[in-house]
């Protein structure tokens, strides 16, 4: 094939909007806990609990709802450090989701 002899074809989009790509069930106890602890007010009682403990300025630090959502998902799941419940999290779609880290 000569340059310039290939018939033009139009590309198709290569971008995916991510709102359309179909997502799992989660894991279902962690799908009710999150509901449970959304009608609770959990994220509100946390923060308003550990506000003191947050310096004014600088880099904004991770909500405090996260972080217990991830202790809580060491301690359901025998995770004894830091770096096992990261690397757990990098494994496993459905606890992003349920700590709203996706």
């Amino acid at each position: 094939m000569a340059l310039g002899q290939r018939a033009s074809q139009r590309q198709e989009e290569i971008f995916v909007a991510t709102r359309s790509i179909a997502q799992g069930p989660g894991h279902p106890f962690y799908s009710n806990l999150d509901e449970v602890l959304a009608a609770a007010g959990f994220d509100a009682f946390v923060e308003e609990q550990c506000a003191p403990f947050y310096k004014d300025g600088g880099r904004p630090g991770i909500p405090p709802g996260i972080i217990f959502r991830m202790v809580f998902v060491g301690c359901f799941e025998g995770i004894d450090g830091q770096r096992g419940i990261a690397w757990r999290y990098a494994d496993n779609l459905a606890l992003r989701t349920f700590s709203n880290t996706a």
